[in-house]
């Protein structure tokens, strides 16, 4: 049976108050509490301030990585969310983010990612139809 080892969870926040993105002290904040919220396993970070305005951040987690870009001058922060394992850590990720940022708008694709065990599925699928 074919699984998926990943969530990816991609997020365009739009009509984000430009002082919760614009400092890079409070994109710090931001990723490393949702990684305590979500029960995440944090290895290293790293995040940088442009000038004159906007942040970004990365987490590298033991299940994959959190990262925000933001341009505040128009509202916008672009926030990455990918675990392996429990999905459920991805959302609770997401959705600590997005409450805390209180975005107007919300454009969110989700992505399962890695899926294997597909060719045991194909090959058992053969041999049911060739059996029929």
């Amino acid at each position: 049976m074919a699984k998926t080892l990943g969530l990816h969870i991609l997020a365009d926040l739009h009509g984000v108050d430009a002082e919760r993105i614009d400092r890079v002290e409070d994109i710090r904040n931001l990723l490393e509490t949702a990684v305590k919220v979500a029960d995440l396993t944090k290895i290293s970070s790293h995040y940088y301030q442009f000038q004159p305005h906007g942040a970004t951040g990365v987490v590298l987690l033991a299940e994959s990585h959190i990262s925000i870009h933001t341009w505040p001058e128009h509202g916008l922060a672009t926030v990455d969310v990918y675990t392996c394992g429990d999905p459920t850590k991805a959302y609770r990720a997401m959705e600590y983010i997005i409450n805390t940022l209180e975005p107007k708008r919300v454009d969110k694709q989700v992505h399962e990612r890695g899926t294997v065990g597909e060719e045991e599925q194909s090959e058992e699928l053969r041999s049911i139809l060739l059996s029929a």
